[in-house]
């Protein structure tokens, strides 16, 4: 099928409170066009500077998700426009965030990255770091951020059921993030977990956005 029918199927079979992301990491500009020609607007990126490269050239009415790891030094290319960064994963970088934010007048919606899956390999922090962020006078400062909610990237693994506990813990952690950080912002509302290969276990455990690159665009070139 083609990109524009994978994307149509998708959408068709998602509840209305789920977000889909198109994961459009390494993939050409065209492909991204046909997604675009078959209603997709959101997309994701985890390169700062491939993601300033397509917002260039590409519709202005796209929200442009930042959802790789993301160094300060490379914050500016994206700030001005970005829609959300969902990998926050450290107090020095929301600080940075916010102050480029401050520089272009600009709110920044972002998440927190948790580490649910304890992979060496992926980045995140454990509830008691994300509670040591909130709890600091840094972040209560902060003015040009706003925390939307909690992000998590599950194990791989063949075993369905610890994909499963692992989002059922990412959920946990947002209910006690909102009840006692943000009970009364209603903007603290997402959930961003779930891939190609989980994303419907990801949903049936209370995910809000889910994140499709290889479903909607085939598998990705590594070299490009």
């Amino acid at each position: 099928m083609s990109i524009k029918e994978n994307i149509q199927n998708i959408k068709a079979s998602l509840p209305e409170s789920v977000t889909l992301i198109a994961v459009s990491k390494t993939k050409p500009v065209e492909a991204l066009q046909e997604a675009y020609e078959g209603g997709q607007r959101i997309f994701g990126e985890n390169k700062a500077q491939e993601m300033r490269d397509k917002e260039a050239v590409l519709p202005k009415d796209i929200q442009w998700h930042f959802i790789g790891h993301l160094q300060t030094n490379k914050i500016k290319y994206i700030i001005s426009y970005v829609a959300m960064i969902h990998s926050v994963d450290s107090l020095n970088l929301l600080k940075e965030i916010n102050l480029q934010a401050q520089k272009h007048n600009r709110v920044v919606d972002c998440l927190f990255e948790m580490d649910i899956s304890h992979e060496d390999s992926k980045f995140g922090l454990s509830y008691a770091e994300l509670e040591e962020i909130l709890a600091s006078e840094d972040f209560q400062q902060m003015q040009n951020i706003r925390i939307c909610g909690l992000m998590g990237i599950g194990s791989i693994t063949d075993n369905p059921d610890k994909t499963r506990q692992e989002f059922r813990s990412l959920k946990d952690m947002f209910l006690q993030c909102k009840s006692k950080y943000f009970s009364t912002q209603e903007s603290f509302a997402q959930v961003s977990m779930g891939m190609s290969h989980d994303y419907n276990i990801a949903i049936e455990e209370g995910a809000t956005m889910i994140r499709v690159g290889s479903n909607i665009f085939g598998a990705r070139h590594y070299d490009l």
